[in-house]
Parts: C-alpha cells; sequence; structure tokens
C-alpha cells in the first residue's frame, strides 16, 4: 500500500494538470451544496431567535386571562401577545414586501424581555393611528419617522410613524416587515373582535425555570389553553411562519447542488477513464515489473482520494463564500436572508466533504478496476480501438431500458395518474440515454457535423473525425453538459406550461371585466378590504363586484380551503359550469361543491357536511348546491355570514367586476381604480393582464432556476474543456505530424473548437429532447395530481435560446486546449511517443 501511495503522489505530481478540471468539478459541487446547508442553518436559526425568553399560550385565547396568568407564583409580567398581516405602503404607493415572507403587525410589547424588536430611532406609540416600524422595512418604503402611511390590515388604516425598531441588531428579521401598534388598535383591525389575543407572552420569575412555570399555569387555564415553554413556542412559531417556505426554498436548492454533483459525477469519471486509457502502456510496464492488480488499482483509487479530499476541502471554504454571496445576492430579488454572520453547523460541513469524496471515489471506481486489469502485454501495443459505438449489447441493454422507461412514463401519466410512476420512468429515461449514448453519438455526430465538410473543408472534416474516434467518450463528455441542458429545458417547458394553464383557467373560469387583486406570494401581504368590494358595487358603471376571501376547515380529517364570497355573484363572473341545486340559498349553514369533491365525500344536495375551524368549533352544512369547475372559484364555497363566527382578519385575495351594458373599458377601470385607491391601491387590471401577472411569479423563479443551473453548465463546460485537454495530450504526435504537412496554426485552432462545438451539440440535442419529455411528463402527472387542468405548452424562443448557450458552452470549452494545441512545438511532437 505504502508503495502504491507512493506511485500515486507521483503520477499526481507529473500530471497535474490532468487533475485540475476533476478538481474543479468536485470544488463548484462541494461548493454549492455546503453553501446551501450553510444557508439554510442561518434562516432557520434567524426565524428561531425571534421568540426565545418568553412562554406561550396557544390562540385564541381572552386578553382577560392575563390577569389571573399574573397571579400565578413565579410570574414577573404578562402581556396580550396581538399578531396578524399588516402591510405597510411606501412613501411612492407601493406596498412594502409580500413576496414570500411575512407583512406582520402586532401590539407593541414595551417590556423588553417580552419583545424581540427594540427601539433605534423616536419612541412607542402611545396614541391610535401611532406605529413603530422596522428600520428595514422604512428604508424599503422610503419611510421615516413623521411620515403618514397607510396599513393593509387589509382594511386601509392611516398611521403615523413615530419609532424605528430593530431585531437583532439588524435592521429587521430577514425580509420580513413588521409594524407595531398601540394594543387597541390592535385589537381594532387585527382580531375578529376585542379581548381576544394570538397568545400571552409570560416572562419568569427570576430563579424560576420554563418548566417550572409551565407546571404552575398549567391548572389555572381553562380548557382548551395549553401552555407552552419559549422554546417550544419558538419551534412553533418558526414553523407557521418560515417552515413551509423554508423548506421549500432549501430542498429546491438542494435540489441544483444534486443536479450539479451529478453533472460533475460524468467529469470526473471521464477524467480518470481518459487518464487510464492514457497510462495503459504504464499500468502494463508495472504489471510486468511484478505488481499485483490490487496495487494498481489501489494506486488509481489513490490518486482519486487526495483529487477528492483537497477539492472537498476546498469547496468547504468554497462553500461559506457562496453562503455569503448569496446573503447579499437573494434580498435583492424578494428572498429572505438574514443580516449578521453566518451559521455554520458540523453536518453542514462533514455532509459535503463526505458527499465530495464518494463522488469522487465512486466516479473513480470503474477506471481504476479497469487499471488493474491491464494485461502486462498490452505494454508492446501501440493503440487501442474503440468499439463502444457498436457494441450490441449496450443497445440492446439501452433500448430496452428506454422501452421500459416509456411504457413505465406512459402508464404513469395517461394509464393510471401517478407521480411515482412517472417520477420512476423519467429516472428510466435518463439511464437509457447514458446507456445508449456511445451508440447515438456515431450517428449524431455524422449528422451534426455533416454541414462542416462543406462550410470548413477538410478542417470540418478533421473536426468531426476527432469526434467520432471515441463515440463512448465523447457521449460521457457529453452527457454532463446533456444533464444541465436537460433540467434547464425542463423547467422552461414547464414554466411556459404553467402559464399557458393559468391563460387558460382565466379565460375559461373568469368572467368578469376586471380583476382587482393585491399580487404577493408566499406568507406575504394582507389581502383586500372585504369592504373594497361593496364599495365597488354602488358605482353607476359596475353590474357586479364580487370579492373572493379565503378560509380553511378540516373536512374528513384533512384541511380545506373554502372559499368565502356571495355564491349569487360568484355565479355572474365566474364560470361554474352547470350547478345542480342553488346558489341564492346558503345562508349561514349551507354549502356548494364541486361535483368531484362531492363524489370524493359522497355527497349529494340535500346531505350535511361537517367542518371543523381553525377555532376549535365543529358545525355542520348543508350541501345546498353542487357545481361543475373549480380553478379560481375553489372545491367549497360558504357565505360570509357562515365565515364570520370563525374567521380572525377578513381579507379578499380578488375581487371580480363586471361592468353595465353600455360602459367603455377605459371609463369604468378609471372608475374602479378611484374607489381601489382608497383601499391601499391594490392591483387593477383587465382579464389578459390578470393572467400575465398571475403567471408572473413564474418568471422569477425560472429566473432563479436559470441562475442555479448556470453552475451546472460550467461544471460542464470544465469537464469538455479537461476531456479535449486530456485527448489532445494523446494525440499530440499526430497534431505534429498535421503541422508538418502544411497545417497552419489558425487550422489546427478551428479544429479543435469545432471538435469541442460538435460534443456540445451533441449533449445540447439530447438534453433538449429529454428535457421536452420529462417536462410533457412533469406536466401530465401534475394534470392528474390537480384538479385543475393543465396546459401543455412548448417555448420555442427559450427553447432556441437555451440550444444557443449550450453550443456557446461548447465553443467556449475549446478555446484553452485549441490554444494549447496551437503552441505546441512541431518537431517536439512528432518525436512524442
Amino acid at each position: 500500500m505504502n508503495a502504491s501511495l507512493r506511485l500515486s503522489l507521483t503520477s499526481l505530481r507529473a500530471h497535474r494538470r490532468r487533475f485540475a478540471g476533476t478538481f474543479l468539478a468536485v470544488f463548484l459541487g462541494v461548493a454549492f451544496l455546503a453553501g446551501t446547508l450553510v444557508m439554510g442553518d442561518t434562516l432557520r436559526a434567524s426565524f428561531d431567535s425571534m421568540f426565545g425568553e418568553a412562554q406561550g399560550v396557544r390562540r385564541p385565547v381572552d386578553t382577560s386571562l392575563v390577569k389571573t396568568v399574573e397571579r400565578v407564583p413565579g410570574v414577573a409580567a404578562a402581556v396580550p401577545d396581538i399578531q396578524g398581516a399588516g402591510q405597510l405602503v411606501g412613501s411612492d404607493g407601493t406596498p412594502v414586501g409580500g413576496q414570500g415572507p411575512p407583512t406582520l403587525a402586532g401590539n407593541w410589547i414595551t417590556d423588553p424581555r417580552l419583545n424581540p424588536y427594540r427601539l433605534a430611532e423616536g419612541r412607542a406609540p402611545a396614541r391610535p393611528g401611532e406605529v413603530v416600524v422596522n428600520r428595514g422595512a422604512a428604508k424599503k418604503g422610503g419611510l421615516k419617522i413623521g411620515d403618514t402611511t397607510t396599513l393593509r390590515t387589509p382594511d386601509p388604516v392611516k398611521v403615523t410613524i413615530v419609532g424605528l425598531a430593530t431585531f437583532g441588531g439588524q435592521d429587521g428579521m430577514a425580509q420580513v416587515t413588521f409594524t407595531g401598534m398601540t394594543r387597541a388598535d390592535a385589537e381594532k383591525y387585527l382580531t375578529a373582535r376585542p379581548g381576544q389575543a394570538a397568545s400571552i407572552a409570560v416572562r419568569a420569575a427570576p430563579g424560576v425555570s420554563q418548566k417550572d412555570l409551565v407546571s404552575r399555569l398549567t391548572p389555572v387555564l381553562p380548557k382548551g389553553v395549553e401552555a407552552i415553554t419559549g422554546q417550544q413556542s419558538a419551534q412553533e412559531n418558526t414553523d407557521m411562519i418560515s417552515s413551509q417556505f423554508l423548506t421549500i426554498f432549501t430542498t429546491f436548492l438542494l435540489v441544483f447542488s444534486g443536479v450539479a454533483l451529478l453533472v460533475a459525477t460524468f467529469s470526473i469519471h471521464n477524467t480518470f477513464a481518459i487518464v487510464v486509457a492514457q497510462r495503459t502502456r504504464e499500468n502494463a510496464l508495472l504489471r510486468a515489473l511484478g505488481a499485483a492488480r490490487r496495487q494498481v488499482t489501489a494506486a488509481a483509487l489513490a490518486e482519486a482520494c487526495v483529487v477528492a479530499l483537497t477539492a472537498s476541502l476546498a469547496g468547504l471554504a468554497g462553500g461559506i463564500g457562496i453562503a455569503a454571496g448569496l446573503q447579499a445576492l437573494f434580498p435583492a430579488i424578494g428572498f429572505p436572508f438574514p443580516d449578521g454572520d453566518l451559521v455554520i453547523k458540523t453536518l453542514s460541513m462533514v455532509l459535503p466533504l463526505v458527499v465530495g469524496i464518494v463522488v469522487c471515489l465512486g466516479s473513480a471506481l470503474l477506471p481504476a478496476r479497469r487499471a488493474g486489469r491491464t494485461a502486462p502485454l498490452a505494454a508492446l501495443r501501440e493503440t487501442a480501438v474503440d468499439t463502444s459505438g457498436a457494441s450490441r449489447v449496450r443497445a440492446v441493454t439501452g433500448g430496452a431500458l428506454g422501452a421500459l422507461a416509456l411504457a413505465t412514463t406512459l402508464t404513469g401519466v395517461l394509464v393510471s395518474p401517478s407521480v411515482w410512476l412517472a417520477g420512476l420512468g423519467a429516472l428510466l429515461a435518463l439511464a437509457a440515454f447514458v446507456v445508449l449514448g456511445p451508440v447515438a453519438a456515431t450517428t449524431a455526430v455524422r449528422l451534426l457535423g455533416g454541414p462542416l465538410d462543406r462550410l470548413r473543408g477538410v478542417t470540418g472534416s478533421l473536426a468531426r473525425r476527432n469526434a467520432l474516434r471515441s463515440p463512448k467518450r465523447t457521449a460521457a463528455t457529453a452527457s454532463a453538459l446533456m444533464i444541465g441542458v436537460a433540467v434547464v429545458s425542463l423547467f422552461t417547458v414547464f414554466g411556459a406550461s404553467l402559464k399557458a394553464t393559468m391563460d387558460q383557467t382565466v379565460a375559461r373560469s373568469f368572467a368578469g371585466d376586471l380583476a382587482v387583486s393585491s399580487p404577493s406570494f408566499g406568507a406575504g401581504g394582507s389581502g383586500l378590504s372585504p369592504r373594497l368590494a361593496p364599495a365597488l358595487q354602488r358605482l353607476p358603471q359596475v353590474d357586479t363586484a364580487v370579492g373572493l376571501g379565503r378560509g380553511v376547515a378540516e373536512v374528513d380529517g384533512k384541511g380545506r380551503a373554502l372559499t368565502v364570497t356571495d355564491p349569487a355573484a360568484l355565479a355572474r363572473t365566474f364560470d361554474l359550469g352547470t350547478v345542480t341545486g342553488s346558489l341564492r340559498g346558503l345562508g349561514s349553514d349551507g354549502i356548494a361543491l364541486t361535483r368531484k369533491e362531492a363524489d370524493r365525500q359522497h355527497l349529494r344536495t340535500g346531505d350535511t357536511a361537517r367542518l371543523t375551524f381553525t377555532d376549535g368549533t365543529t358545525q355542520n352544512f348543508t350541501v345546498r348546491a353542487l357545481y361543475g369547475q373549480s380553478e379560481l372559484a375553489g372545491d367549497y364555497v360558504i357565505t360570509r355570514a357562515a365565515w364570520a363566527p370563525h374567521r380572525t382578519q377578513d381579507a379578499d385575495t380578488l375581487i371580480a367586476v363586471t361592468f353595465r351594458h353600455g360602459v367603455s373599458a377605459d371609463a369604468g377601470k378609471a372608475a374602479v381604480k378611484k374607489i381601489a385607491a382608497q383601499y391601499g391601491n391594490p392591483s387593477v387590471q383587465t382579464r389578459d393582464e390578470y393572467a400575465q401577472s398571475s403567471a408572473g411569479g413564474i418568471d422569477m423563479m425560472l429566473t432563479l432556476v436559470y441562475a442555479l443551473l448556470a453552475l451546472a453548465v460550467v461544471i460542464a463546460l470544465l469537464g469538455i474543456a479537461n476531456t479535449l485537454t486530456l485527448a489532445l495530450h494523446e494525440r499530440t504526435r499526430e497534431l505534429g505530424l498535421l503541422r508538418a504537412v502544411g497545417q497552419t496554426r489558425a487550422q489546427l485552432r478551428a479544429m479543435v473548437r469545432w471538435e469541442s462545438v460538435l460534443v456540445a451539440a451533441f449533449g445540447t440535442v439530447g438534453g433538449l429532447g429529454l428535457g421536452a419529455f420529462l417536462g410533457w411528463v412533469l406536466v401530465k402527472a401534475s394534470d392528474g395530481a390537480s384538479d385543475s387542468a393543465f396546459a401543455f405548452a412548448l417555448p420555442p424562443a427559450r427553447l432556441a435560446v437555451v440550444a444557443l448557450v449550450g453550443l456557446l458552452a461548447g465553443a467556449l470549452a475549446g478555446l484553452r486546449p485549441a490554444r494549447r494545441a496551437a503552441r505546441l512545438d512541431v518537431l517536439g511532437a512528432i518525436a512524442t511517443e
């Protein structure tokens, strides 16, 4: 083993340039994975720190309970904590925040041990309409102390800023906005009725632990109210505020870390395979001198281990740098990332290190075993012929995998809709592409390189023949780029399909002339005032204005979204399909369902549906109507009267407006915008504009996807460049002969560049085909798993850009190898063994 290690280290020192591309591939993959984990830890720690010193009592709770709690021995202080949605309007009339992180409002708590925010400037609110806002929200909205603005609760409230607050020494908690009001204002605007709070914050007296205080509080609390420790409260609030968004966000990034590592795997394997092939004579001489197979294999694996360890360690440092970069970049595009120090946990360092080493060693395992099987007589051979493109076993195996992938996928999306079957089919399709790569490479390169013979003459012909020389190598090199392009194409197709679906949904379901909405996603935004729709209804230009609110209830053990609205007006502005029963008589105890949901619950008109609300109450509703379509109207519809006893903050998510006969679109829109401006200035759009804006978040998602997948393309580019460099190294004598018989340096550079472009073209075309297929699979699987009908759309312009980027990557990858080849000394190259 010592001899193997010495041999490996000597080989690495002698041929360190060969492993530069492998080092960079491992480095980038590990760095991105480590950066993602560090960023996730930092985000979680930021949300966890919001609640730490107090105890809480789960909502809903009566504020009169404060006096009871204060009398419990060991309680130093107790205050009601009233929280709700509240979105500030900036000095330019644009709402602040709403793009993911929450926009919060609540009562300003004066006890500094119970309030995570600290006054940095000004004073606490003392009179109606006075507020304290976190300094980050004030900066974004162009607001300062003394300014008067609007706070959407969602009813518009005129407020005056009297103080600016910080959170943990920073301008805020990540991108969360907070507005602190007087207790009276908080009860008035953030609760359904006075005397209620989200929780009661309790501070323990000196010497009393949180667990002790919980045990003392429990006996005096009424039924249904529970005391929990500060740590439990912190976890619950973290889950409530950030869990879903944070989990989706970090999972999203981890997926791309996986893609980057998968692309790196192909590049690493290809590098080691070429290096082993180039050292066939060297390994054969070692065998002839008495080296055992295991010693040659161990030497190759030791090289991989050294590269893996050094690159992974460097990747950890790079990951911290990436997390710091994301900390500065993401807030600019609306994603939350806290200021301050990064949180670096042991697992976030150990896991990427282990993954990097395992990926590198796993990629080098087969080439290392191949090196160990080198026969001593191989030292007498000059060259080896690559017949991978003509391998019948590979063709049969790849064809069988492709047929199985197609059958599994079609079953999962058409016969028996199943996301798992569709996903399995997609993985099999990827495996089939990889296995069939060398078989397809010969035909694909001949077709793609055909025009080069006419356009570039002998130079183009030589480039094409060089790419055909080793189909297995060409396929392995192109596979890394193929995966990157496939994932980009997949999301491009899926994004275009989502847009087409939204257009189709609005066109089919929305019958109004205007849509009034408050654009936001995640937990951000506050919605629309429920008083806006009645105000618009009173306009002489408006025939119908109906607001759609949202509620939540448990039906048959599962949480369901409720649409809270005027059902009769809903039918005039939305296409509900065929309606059975009557939407006019729902009252406070009636409900309307889609037929699909009614069939699922085995309900018909006249039957009873049992709903359990978030306030703990259970109510029986009579099914009085069934309707056909659900996309914008939802599966369950109840009246505002039915929702009123269970609501906290009442808000609409959308108001649909239809004009009276003879009212022009411009006149109607102007009248609606004038009234809407009095309610926080929400967005007023035509039906087409609403469809486009509803899909606006898709463009932002795709922008982020493209930015992240650029890493995978960079790794693939490094793989192509490294493969070309190694291939040129083994063709040194051949290149010298070409130069000796008259090939110019410019022709040699062009030959190498076009070879690189051909390899990239093969990977790009394969990636586009695979990505479009997987995009179709994802759309059809989503269609089968959802009540909404998904539309499939191919965006030719965007896919053409993806193809162009893939070809450009090939051209860039060939620049450095081409320059190195052109600088070869002709006589020295001819004399090379």
